[in-house]
């Protein structure tokens, strides 16, 4: 009986589902009048609505408070602060208290069309007539609307829910269609953005995405600025991003947070059609396409200015194309943060080629390895490369702090941050606040002017190697090539080690074979037999 109280008294978890997840199950339910590839459209044409409604009505709460109501209805009192003013018939209440009527799907159609053409940021952003044309079942449509309106989007200002929801949704519907992972292109989540910005700290002046996606690294960008005490005012902002339906959720993404962007004025492949030919930015942050291939034809774009000086990027692998269009637009003393598959840390070919000239051009500064299974559609392993401009001896300020730099022209930094992390949602890998202090000052450390008292060689996790033994190990950047590994097998005594887990094990079984004893006295007790 004591067992089947035990057993009682054990506690029911009950899962909590993602905001993704959640949207997902409700989104899923419109199957049969919208294909899933289209889910995300229509998902995130509602969350924007709930964000900028949200935005909204916390600005009029505000004007509330400081006693303004005769201003409730005046745009410049919202647009001074970077929010959108809404009229009536495109807030969200509207939206929500006619979400049962049989016109919805029209007036989510005239909300969207009547917000972009009162705000130009949005020109070409907004889906035009998409609910109307789609012909959604109401009672599905009401039902995904009724899960959008439980989500406070303005919880987390730093979190990107609609670059999140987007990957989210394309991971969905690659093992739904079984279509694959599309061409290479991933979301980057929060903590890894979050480590970008910290290390190369986009403080002032340009900042560049040659793939920007749905906007994320900006919007970190922006928020380093202002964790920092500084300026956004302070920064230009460039993209460019090939796929149109990313392209105007980027627009989209960056405009309801008042973040101002050039974005080219049309989505277009960076490689083929390059929207910011004499761009020198001060700043890089990127998430390329991994392992792009047949990016070029094979007599295109060889003598590309790009590549000056370097051996044209084979056009079966697009990573390093993308590394050289970055060098070539970093400004004399940029800085670039970017993502690659690790299989571009020690490919042969052309790409030794230019890898080796990078390295003895003094342009890679650290390689970072990160954890598998940080992003939600990939599990591949990947690396963090930090390249700057100018690893001279300097001096800068960041908000209130000084800074000296050491020369670290014959150095590159390696760390191996693979068993870092934490898991959430019971699979993914992210960064903790805690890690990510604990990653940024070591790499700061390294690269003071009293670094020898600062920083140190930790097996297993970092290890400054100098230009020399990158040559000796073929200019590879496998940071496994340097970091030290400690052989803990070594030190193992196999015979004791095999008597302790068989004790162990035999130990297990006892325990398991006495609760089961004990259950079926207990059953036999309330009449019920085996």
């Amino acid at each position: 009986m004591q067992a089947i109280l035990n057993m009682s008294k054990k506690k029911l978890t009950k899962k909590t589902k993602s905001i993704e997840e959640s949207l997902w199950d409700s989104a899923n339910k419109l199957r049969g009048s919208v294909e899933p590839s289209e889910y995300k459209h229509v998902v995130l044409a509602l969350l924007f609505l709930k964000f900028a409604s949200d935005k909204f009505e916390g600005q009029r709460q505000k004007l509330i408070n400081e006693g303004l109501d005769k201003y409730l209805e005046k745009p410049e009192f919202y647009n001074q602060n970077n929010i959108f003013f809404l009229d009536i018939i495109s807030r969200w209440d509207f939206v929500v208290k006619n979400s049962k009527q049989n016109d919805i799907s029209l007036k989510i159609d005239t909300a969207l069309h009547n917000i972009e053409k009162k705000n130009k940021s949005l020109k070409g952003a907004l889906p035009d007539n998409y609910f109307s044309r789609l012909s959604l079942d109401i009672t599905k449509l009401s039902s995904l609307i009724d899960t959008i309106n439980g989500i406070d989007t303005l919880k987390d200002e730093g979190y990107d829910i609609v670059g999140r929801v987007y990957e989210f949704f394309l991971k969905k519907f690659a093992i739904l269609e079984s279509s694959g992972k599309g061409k290479g292109e991933f979301y980057t989540p929060k903590s890894i953005v979050n480590l970008i910005a910290e290390l190369i700290e986009p403080f002032n002046g340009i900042i560049y995405d040659p793939a920007c996606g749905t906007g994320g690294m900006f919007i970190q960008s922006v928020k380093f600025i202002e964790n920092h005490n500084g300026n956004k005012k302070e920064v230009s902002i460039y993209g460019q991003e090939s796929i149109p339906t990313t392209y105007k959720l980027a627009k989209m993404n960056l405009a309801i947070r008042g973040i101002s962007a050039d974005l080219g004025h049309k989505a277009s492949d960076t490689f083929s059609e390059d929207l910011h030919k004499d761009l020198k930015a001060d700043y890089i942050m990127a998430n390329p396409p991994f392992n792009l291939k047949d990016w070029r034809a094979e007599n295109e774009l060889r003598d590309d200015p790009r590549w000056m000086g370097y051996d044209v990027p084979p056009k079966s692998n697009a990573n390093y194309a993308w590394i050289l269009n970055i060098v070539s637009k970093l400004s004399q003393n940029g800085t670039a943060g970017l993502i690659l598959s690790n299989g571009a840390l020690g490919a042969g070919g052309e790409e030794y080629k230019i890898r080796k000239s990078l390295i003895k051009n003094n342009l890679i500064e650290a390689i970072l390895v990160l954890p598998r299974d940080m992003f939600y559609n990939t599990d591949i392993s990947v690396s963090l490369w930090i390249i700057n401009k100018n690893k001279e001896e300097k001096k800068y300020s960041l908000g209130t702090q000084n800074y000296h730099l050491r020369n670290r022209q014959t150095e590159i930094l390696f760390i191996d941050l693979r068993r870092w992390g934490s898991i959430y949602e019971k699979k993914y890998i992210e960064f903790t606040t805690t890690d990510l202090h604990k990653i940024v000052k070591n790499f700061h450390n390294w690269r003071d002017i009293n670094y020898l008292k600062k920083y140190k060689n930790v097996p297993e996790y970092c290890y400054s190697a100098s230009l020399e033994q990158i040559e000796k190990n073929n200019f590879s950047l496998v940071p496994s090539k340097y970091i030290e590994f400690v052989d803990r097998d070594s030190k193992i005594n196999f015979d004791e080690e095999m008597k302790r887990i068989k004790g162990e094990f035999k130990n297990i079984l006892e325990e398991e074979l006495k609760s089961q004893d004990e259950l079926k006295n207990a059953l036999k007790k309330i009449g019920y037999e085996l």
